[in-house]
């Protein structure tokens, strides 16, 4: 079963300055993210933020997956 990352991350302008977050709290997707970069797991974040589930960070890998999927990578020289 895929997670559908629009019923769980959000972007509102009066929220996080409409920064994409988990519906529901002030967590930002890209924070997420960059705690999973570094290399926290998914165990590590849900004990440290006890507002979310598993399904809220799969939420914010896909959003990031979709994010970037048509981008084009320009070369810099």
């Amino acid at each position: 079963m895929q997670i559908q990352w629009r019923e769980r991350i959000v972007s509102d302008p009066a929220v996080m300055f409409g920064k994409p977050v988990i519906k529901g709290t002030r967590i930002p997707v890209d924070l997420i993210l960059e705690k999973l970069a570094a290399g926290e797991t998914t165990e590590q974040l849900l004990s440290a933020y006890t507002s979310i589930s598993a399904a809220d960070i799969a939420a914010c890998l896909q959003f990031a997956s979709e994010s970037v999927k048509n981008e084009i990578i320009k070369k810099v020289a």
